[in-house]
């Protein structure tokens, strides 16, 4: 029974797991980035972590307790040499784990894992991202001031010839009045040549 015991056997005995974590911690301090499953990287972080913490320090007892783990003489410059520059100023986190999806054989969680200081993508990505916002905090305060002053000396003459246009149409009502006026005069001179030919006939008679 496994009571109480953090660590996962992997379906290994302790010297076969052993074994393989170091091979896997070499792999990954060389290559910077290896394929596996979900679980052995998982157990492979809890391995390697301390080793590059110790590596920051470089003296022969790291060196020789860095090897203890590893048993790769290449594996131990690579740390010293490449690692250990890079990960001084980080206090932990020096690995990074990314699921890819399940493998087709047996459907096993497959991921990737990585030095996080060694992913040149990935950093690049998050410094034109802090550009970029720091660029559009600064400018879009100092556009939104200059702008906003001539829009608003822009929209006082608008406003006067929009008065000026209301006031002509009150005019064109006055003249209606007029035309109303005249018309029944016309009517007048329409009713009369009606009356005339009822008199033309009695003065014939």
């Amino acid at each position: 029974m496994r009571h109480n015991n953090a660590n996962n056997s992997l379906g290994r005995k302790s010297a076969h797991r052993k074994a393989m974590l170091s091979n896997m911690a070499s792999s990954l301090i060389q290559h910077k980035r290896i394929k596996t499953t979900i679980a052995k990287a998982k157990a492979l972080r809890v391995f390697v972590e301390p080793i590059l913490t110790k590596s920051q320090e470089d003296s022969t007892h790291s060196r020789r307790l860095a090897f203890t783990y590893l048993q790769d003489k290449d594996a131990v410059t690579t740390l010293f040499r490449e690692v250990s520059p890079k990960i001084t100023d980080r206090p932990g986190g020096y690995t990074r784990i990314l699921k890819i999806g399940t493998r087709a054989g047996d459907a096993a969680e497959m991921c990737y894992i990585e030095l996080v200081d060694f992913n040149e993508a990935m950093l690049g990505a998050a410094e034109a991202a802090e550009a970029k916002t720091t660029r559009r905090s600064r400018r879009g305060s100092k556009k939104k001031t200059e702008g906003e002053a001539p829009e608003k000396t822009a929209k006082a003459p608008v406003k006067k010839e929009v008065k000026a246009k209301k006031t002509t149409p009150k005019a064109a009502p006055k003249a209606a009045p007029k035309a109303a006026k005249k018309a029944p005069k016309a009517g007048e001179q329409s009713a009369k040549p009606e009356g005339k030919p009822e008199g033309k006939p009695e003065t014939k008679e």
